[in-house]
């Protein structure tokens, strides 16, 4: 199983060890689970994501690559913009989901996910125009700080003054590549760091009295109640954007991209699943695959992510159903072993965001 540079740093925490895309990655410190979700919060939660794909795209067809392989428009977007977005296949589905940031005029900085990097890497590369060139990072580790106390611990820990960055933008700080982003809802950073300096600025931001360790089920439990999608539960290569409720991304006027003849049929169109918040009104907890049904017990549809969530205290999920039940308060059930559960269609986010200068969805 492989290591990320932070592997000694979390056994000397004690943390509780599991496997996830192949890495042994922290599910957990001591507290558990739902504290390390509170302390997130309400104050600042420290990850490590090293596992996740880092590269960069250079040269003079970076951005014409960016803008064929996914939906959005990078053209006009300054340098430092950060921008979220998905791979498309030919079928309209979803290679990927990432996050892709203009460092300057023809170069790129992108973190793909964990579990998708070792097929998106070749993919990328299969696409790759010959005057661009795609740089897989293997020598830099990358750690997240979520969470309302972030700013101030990145100035007292790295002198770095983030008050006037807003959301969804990098900066570089030495050898830090530091970008106003996470997958909480809170306000925090990503961080990416040279592998050889990985565990000092860990133990940098452990000293603070503001931080705690956080795992990567409290990572979950904090994205879930965003209604964020994760890949391999709300996206998948047979689900497109418009499905999954990102028609945000998916810039207007572009029309070049892979799968762009299907996705505009989506949106023309509509589609007959979409993805919906879920709240359980009664008892029980529902996971993924959990079938969703309707009041003549007909199924509708299933969930996709589901758990606790310590911030309502309530149990949510998300799923894909029928786009005829998809109205928020319609009444539906949750079937888990066997048992209907009672529950209802609910708006996404199921908690607010409270990320740093939040504005309305630009056009992508």
């Amino acid at each position: 199983m492989k290591t990320t540079p932070l592997h000694a740093a979390h056994i000397a925490l004690g943390a509780k060890m599991g496997e996830f895309a192949g890495y042994d990655m922290p599910l957990y410190y001591g507290e558990g689970v739902i504290k390390e979700h509170e302390w997130t919060r309400s104050h600042a939660g420290l990850f490590d994501v090293s596992h996740m794909g880092q590269m960069f795209v250079t040269g003079a067809g970076a951005t014409a690559f960016w803008e064929h392989v996914t939906p959005s428009s990078f053209a006009n977007i300054p340098g430092g913009r950060a921008k979220y977005s998905v791979l498309t296949n030919e079928r309209g589905g979803t290679v990927d989901d990432l996050i892709v940031t203009r460092m300057g005029p023809e170069k790129f900085f992108a973190v793909v996910n964990a579990g998708c990097k070792d097929k998106d890497f070749p993919w990328l590369q299969s696409h790759l125009p010959s005057n661009a060139q795609m740089d897989i990072i293997t020598d830099r580790a990358l750690i997240a700080l979520q969470g309302p106390e972030s700013e101030r611990v990145m100035r007292d820990v790295l002198g770095f003054d983030a008050s006037l960055m807003p959301y969804m933008w990098m900066a570089e700080h030495n050898d830090l590549l530091i970008s106003r982003l996470g997958y909480t809802g809170e306000d925090g950073f990503e961080i990416s760091i040279p592998e050889r300096n990985a565990e000092k600025v860990w133990n940098a931001f452990m000293a603070h009295d503001a931080v705690k360790p956080v795992g990567l089920a409290a990572r979950d439990s904090l994205r879930l109640e965003m209604g964020y999608p994760l890949y391999g539960h709300e996206l998948e290569e047979d689900i497109s954007a418009v499905e999954a409720g990102l028609n945000w991304i998916i810039a207007k006027d572009h029309t070049d991209y892979i799968g762009a003849e299907v996705i505009r049929a989506h949106l023309a169109n509509g589609t007959e699943h979409v993805r919906v918040g879920i709240r359980l009104t009664d008892k029980g907890v529902a996971r993924e695959g959990a079938e969703i049904r309707n009041e003549v017990d007909e199924i509708i549809g299933t969930l996709s992510s589901g758990g606790y969530s310590p911030s309502t205290q309530a149990s949510i999920g998300m799923g894909y159903i029928q786009a005829e039940y998809a109205e928020t308060g319609h009444k539906i059930f949750v079937n888990v072993r066997g048992r209907n559960i009672a529950a209802e269609i609910c708006a996404l986010p199921f908690v607010s965001a409270k990320t740093k200068s939040m504005k309305k969805k630009e056009a992508a």
